[in-house]
């Protein structure tokens, strides 16, 4: 192995302490491109990203809203089906408020379910109390 050993003048030396303003000019350039990158990648985030959070959030909604139609359709068709079956003779005609009794409707947005019976033909109503979310839900069944 060989070491090599270098000796400086002072001169030498003196004019190496100097530092040349071109290294500086490059760094400070460098700094700046990499507040631009950052600005372009927020930028980037913010149309990008940010709506898709947002259709995401509104996708979660509109599940949310069918999960409750679903459930409201399999009761509104299990009661319709036990009232066509002979349950509806105990029932006079015109208007009642029906009430269904389910642990699935503890969950459901508020609502009622309305039977409307006239001589054989039977209606079954389920009316939201609000008009946003899901709409009114209707059966019918004639009996024999």
């Amino acid at each position: 192995m060989k070491i090599s050993i270098i000796f400086r003048s002072r001169v030498d030396a003196a004019q190496s302490d100097k530092r040349p303003t071109i290294p500086h000019v490059v760094a400070y350039s460098r700094k700046g491109f990499l507040q631009i990158d950052l600005i372009v990648a927020l930028a980037i985030l913010t149309i990008a990203i940010v709506p898709l959070g947002f259709s995401f959030a509104r996708e979660r909604q509109v599940l949310k809203t069918e999960y409750y139609r679903s459930v409201i359709n399999e009761l509104v068709d299990g009661e319709i089906e036990i009232l066509a079956a002979g349950a509806a003779k105990n029932f006079p005609d015109g208007v009642q408020i029906l009430s269904v009794s389910s642990r699935a409707t503890g969950k459901l947005p508020p609502g009622h379910f309305q039977l409307t019976k006239t001589g054989n033909h039977l209606r079954l109503d389920w009316t939201p109390a609000e008009k946003r979310g899901v709409s009114a839900i209707v059966r019918e069944a004639t009996l024999k």
